[in-house]
């Protein structure tokens, strides 16, 4: 009989040994490089974070002064940044992170939920749960008949209207598939208590592609896609990823995201596994990625995801010796905001709920009432109703640090008079890439997004919301109809705060999916 935890049980290794022989473009690499070299300079970014590692308060201030102009930092002051550890030092970067989050997108926050549809992996990834000699790990791809039940359980039992759905690198998840996956997962329509549950962005976290496959995720209806290097030391790359696996060419996985832009995605995302490498190198390696997408196509990443290595299911983590401490973790995310302003700022579920809540007024994005394993949704959904906090280990990339349904997360955020936007208006309305860039730059993208993010939260509310969770949500509604009224005519027109009202009517009466 089949073990279904052997990764390749049943496979045709010979098919699988080609395709991963295709793969990896080198031409798609070269034209990128300088000289035959990367972006990622390791020597000069050590020999920066050696040197820089004194700063006066005067100089701190400078320096943040300048990130509230909303543009990418130098890589001087960002190597200043990275070595302070003096404590009202950190404070007044977590002070200027806040102001920069607010100034850019305001007390918004976004929702969404991963969805993880592949657990068959080529790859031997040292510190992942999926990584294919693993033999604990249940091997599974989900055919599009669970792809849709999983997402029925997403968009109309827990109310989600964004999703990045994540594979594993393998043939059998591999571009047609990713393609199939999406057309099924924006087929779901289902009536709910007021409204429609469905999901209306969808978002990719795959492996790195050729600029013809990326070309079909373009034409497919590809929200953000996002590649994250895991860590931007070569060395450590090196010693993490074996050389004789797809992702052990550090290379086709750094420029992905060129690829990406190339093949017609504007709104890309970048990441960073925190705890592999010493995570200042990591950091100023992040912005030195956004340079250079901003270098060759004139902006830089939507997002920027801060994940933490964290515990997985038949992984021995006794060789990493970079284990980022909480503390850390809070000055990083502090300082990615100011040191890459524009872009969103994601800190997932890996976090338990207190680290989340202490980065609430810094962050613009997080996930709720996730679950990760293979066809993990589905399974929790019994006799009418979700299971909490149902995980299954062995299904599983590594270990979540909040499991609390979304329900109970939005509540806690109304608590905080933040408002919960599920708009996805910008990237149907054509404001994405160098539009969207520009718009939050200027603030004006926070406009709109004010408008939407009220439009959208009151739908959820009336369509999902528990009795408790809708009470508190519609006292910040209140609140934010009279902070737009009070901006009118500065920030909104007459014009725009009549339509927006008549909008915010219809949606009460039943309307769905009003945009501006």
């Amino acid at each position: 009989m089949e073990n279904p935890k052997t990764s390749c049980s049943g496979e045709n290794l010979k098919s699988v040994s080609s395709w991963v022989k295709d793969q990896i473009k080198q031409e798609e690499i070269d034209k990128y490089m300088y000289d035959g070299h990367d972006f990622i300079d390791d020597a000069k970014i050590k020999r920066m974070i050696e040197e820089k590692k004194d700063v006066s308060k005067e100089r701190l201030r400078d320096i943040l002064a300048k990130a509230h102009d909303i543009n990418l930092m130098d890589d001087e002051d960002v190597a200043y940044l990275v070595n302070i550890k003096d404590p009202d030092m950190r404070a007044e970067v977590f002070k200027a992170a806040e102001e920069i989050k607010n100034k850019v997108y305001d007390n918004r926050i976004v929702t969404f939920a991963p969805l993880y549809l592949s657990s068959k992996c080529v790859n031997g990834c040292k510190y992942c749960g999926f990584r294919a000699d693993n033999g604990k790990q249940v091997r599974r791809v989900l055919t599009q008949a669970e792809v849709e039940a999983e997402t029925h359980v997403l968009a109309s039992k827990i109310g989600h209207k964004r999703l990045v759905i994540v594979f594993g690198e393998h043939p059998e998840s591999a571009v047609d598939y990713i393609a199939d996956t999406m057309k099924t997962v924006y087929s779901v329509h289902d009536k709910v208590r007021n409204g429609v549950g469905e999901i209306r962005r969808v978002n990719v976290n795959a492996a790195p592609m050729s600029i013809g496959d990326l070309r079909k995720l373009y034409n497919s209806g590809i929200g953000t896609f996002q590649v994250f290097q895991e860590t931007y030391d070569h060395e450590i790359y090196r010693q993490m990823h074996p050389e004789n696996t797809l992702k052990g060419n550090y290379r086709w996985r750094l420029y992905a995201l060129h690829r990406a832009m190339e093949a017609g995605i504007d709104d890309v995302a970048i990441g960073c596994l925190f705890g592999l490498a010493d995570w200042r190198f990591d950091v100023m390696g992040m912005v030195a990625h956004a340079r250079d997408l901003e270098k060759h196509f004139g902006l830089g990443p939507h997002t920027v995801s801060v994940p933490r290595l964290e515990p997985a299911v038949g992984t021995d983590f006794s060789f990493i010796k970079n284990w980022v401490n909480d503390e850390d973790f809070r000055y990083i995310v502090a300082v990615l905001r100011v040191a890459i302003p524009y872009s969103g700022l994601i800190v997932t579920n890996r976090e338990k709920p207190e680290m989340i809540k202490s980065l609430i007024d810094i962050i613009t994005q997080r996930d709720a009432d996730s679950r990760i394993g293979v066809g993990a949704y589905s399974e929790a959904f019994k006799n009418g109703e979700l299971v909490p906090d149902f995980q299954v280990s062995e299904k599983e990339q590594f270990e979540l640090g909040d499991t609390r349904s979304l329900d109970l997360i939005i509540r806690e955020l109304a608590e905080t008079e933040h408002i919960v936007s599920f708009c996805t208006a910008g990237y149907r309305c054509g404001r994405t890439g160098k539009k969207i860039m520009n718009l939050l730059k200027s603030g004006q993208e926070g406009c709109f997004c004010k408008l939407n993010a009220v439009l959208t939260f009151q739908e959820w509310l009336d369509d999902f919301a528990s009795d408790e969770t809708r009470k508190i949500g519609m006292g910040v509604i209140q609140k934010e109809l009279d902070a737009i009224k009070a901006r009118v005519p500065q920030d909104f027109t007459q014009n725009i705060y009549d339509s927006f009202i008549k909008s915010y009517e219809n949606i009460v009466a039943g309307q769905r999916d009003v945009y501006f």
